[in-house]
């Protein structure tokens, strides 16, 4: 029996399902081939959650160090694409500016006021796409701040995460990536070698540098804005979706906004803006019901293990006083844990609530309904928003 007639469930499902609404199909993949060959993926998918876990766990037989890994192909390899000593490497410079208090100390009243700035723009005009007029503009501004970079602004530093992202997409889907990507890294990795070479400047990719090469210090600057602006974008977007769509639970985090913190978290268990991650098996060995070949792609699904049921009870069910929120794995888990995950969290919930508090009445557009799209990244497309203006 071949590998495709031994997963049915598998055979039948198709990217586009994945990328328009996964959870019914994830559901079913969970409960009965929990590993999965998806002949449209060329790989395993793995949807519960346990199994999920020792496939982070364990890179030493579950990789991301393989030429296939899109993002090394563009900015060459990174803490993202390493694993062992040269992962650690390449990581450690980066640690101590995102521990929990650093953040709090070094990011907050910027955020605040960044978040000001937008919602004050915004606020006469009582409607607005947010994603693109809020939660993308804030992403990237606390990126550039973040990475300090001598001469740049936040258009810049967006125009070069754009150009890089589209050229990692082609390159996921198989196509040859634009020359634009290419151009756009190199222009990245000019501004941090001036970055770290200026001693006036004030950049956590000064201290790096000190134990890092210069190209290694860019390899890792383009990983930091590409997982800060996307998936913070995602973050916000995707939050303010479910709370607006229910006004149960929205009602229940205004009457108490100690269970915002709560909301995101459950935000992130439902719909995790990085759907997935990838690995590729070092050896040959057994995941539950697979049988997984040295080389083979074995891809995570972040969206499915966090509605796992033998975790989280009723799991399609946005709960702001879910108990074990915090067990979702959006942040994924392991040594590629999310470096920025603190920063993220304090991020979204300075936006949030600054929007529920400054925009009255608060709700979806009802002519522009939306929903979260995407295979890999998940987001709304748009987020249409109203509100009443204030007098």
């Amino acid at each position: 029996m071949s590998v495709v007639d031994s997963f049915p469930l598998g055979a039948a499902t198709t990217l586009a399902e994945l990328a328009r609404d996964p959870h019914p199909r994830l559901a079913l993949l969970r409960a009965q081939e929990p590993v999965s060959w998806l002949p449209e993926l060329d790989g395993w998918l793995v949807t519960r959650r346990d199994l999920a876990l020792s496939v982070m766990r364990d890179a030493a037989t579950f990789t991301v160090d393989d030429p296939r890994f899109s993002t090394a192909q563009v900015v060459g390899p990174s803490m993202l694409s390493l694993d062992g000593d040269q992962h650690t490497r390449h990581r450690e410079p980066f640690t101590a500016p995102f521990r929990p208090r650093a953040v709090r100390e070094g990011f907050a009243s910027f955020i605040e006021r960044e978040t000001d700035r937008l919602i004050t723009a915004l606020r006469p005009a009582g409607a607005v796409e947010l994603r693109r007029a809020f939660a993308g503009p804030l992403a990237v501004a606390v990126v550039t701040q973040a990475l300090g970079l001598v001469g740049t602004t936040p258009r810049t530093v967006l125009s070069w995460y754009d150009a890089i992202v589209q050229s990692v997409s082609d390159i996921t889907a198989g196509h040859a990536a634009e020359p634009a990507g290419a151009a756009a890294y190199a222009q990245l990795r000019t501004a941090v070698e001036a970055t770290v070479t200026d001693r006036e400047a004030a950049s956590l990719l000064v201290s790096a540098a000190g134990q890092l090469t210069a190209p290694e210090v860019a390899s890792n600057a383009a990983v930091l804005m590409f997982g800060g602006i996307e998936t913070t974008e995602a973050m916000i977007t995707n939050a303010l979706l479910h709370l607006l769509q229910r006004p149960d639970q929205l009602a229940l985090v205004q009457a108490d906004p100690d269970l915002l913190d709560g909301a995101i978290e459950e935000s992130l268990r439902l719909e995790p803006g990085a759907a997935v991650v990838d690995r590729y098996a070092t050896r040959d060995t057994v995941l539950g019901p697979a049988t997984i070949r040295r080389g083979d792609l074995v891809t995570v699904s972040l969206t499915g293990a966090n509605r796992d049921p033998a975790v989280f009870p009723d799991p399609d069910r946005f709960d702001v006083r879910r108990e074990n929120a915090r067990l979702q794995l959006a942040f994924a888990h392991g040594p590629h844990y999310c470096l920025a995950a603190h920063l993220a969290r304090l991020e979204t919930r300075i936006a949030l609530d600054a929007l529920l508090e400054r925009l009255p009445a608060l709700r979806l557009d009802p002519d522009r309904p939306t929903a979260p799209y995407g295979l890999v990244f998940r987001k709304p497309l748009t987020l249409h928003v109203l509100w009443d203006i204030p007098a």
